[in-house]
C-alpha cells in the first residue's frame, strides 16, 4: 500500500493528511444497494465524509473522512504487484478528487477517469 501512496501526485497525496484510508476484503451488499451499484459492475473504492466545498466553518464534520479500498475486487483484476499498486493509487486518486468535490469529467481531464 505504501509504494502506491507514494505513486500519488502532490496535489492530492497532501490531501491524505487528515483521512484515514481503511481496507476492506470487498463492498458489503448493503452498501452496494445504498450506492447504487448494478450488479456486475466493480466497485474498487469508497470515499466517506463530507466534501470540502460542502464543508461550513459554523458546522464542522460529525465523522472522520475515510477512503476505503476494497482488497478483493482490486486484486481480482490485477494481475501483477505492479498492476496492483497502480490501480490502488488511481483508486486512492479518484477518491481523494471526490473529497476534493471533483466531478468526474474534471477527474477525466486530469487523466484519471
Amino acid at each position: 500500500m505504501e509504494r502506491a501512496l507514494g505513486m500519488i501526485p502532490e496535489m492530492f497525496r497532501a490531501q491524505l493528511n487528515n483521512m484515514t484510508i481503511a481496507v476492506e476484503d470487498r463492498p458489503s451488499r448493503d452498501l452496494r444497494r445504498e450506492m447504487d451499484v448494478p450488479p456486475g459492475e466493480t466497485l474498487f473504492g469508497l470515499f466517506t465524509g463530507v466534501p470540502l466545498p460542502e464543508r461550513s466553518v459554523i458546522e464542522p464534520p460529525l465523522y472522520p473522512d475515510v477512503i476505503l479500498i476494497f482488497r478483493e475486487p482490486l486484486m481480482a483484476a490485477c494481475q501483477s504487484r505492479e498492476e496492483l499498486e497502480e490501480e490502488i493509487a488511481i483508486t486512492v486518486i479518484h477518491e481523494v478528487a471526490h473529497y476534493m468535490g471533483l466531478s468526474e469529467e474534471q477527474l477525466e481531464d486530469l487523466g484519471y477517469g
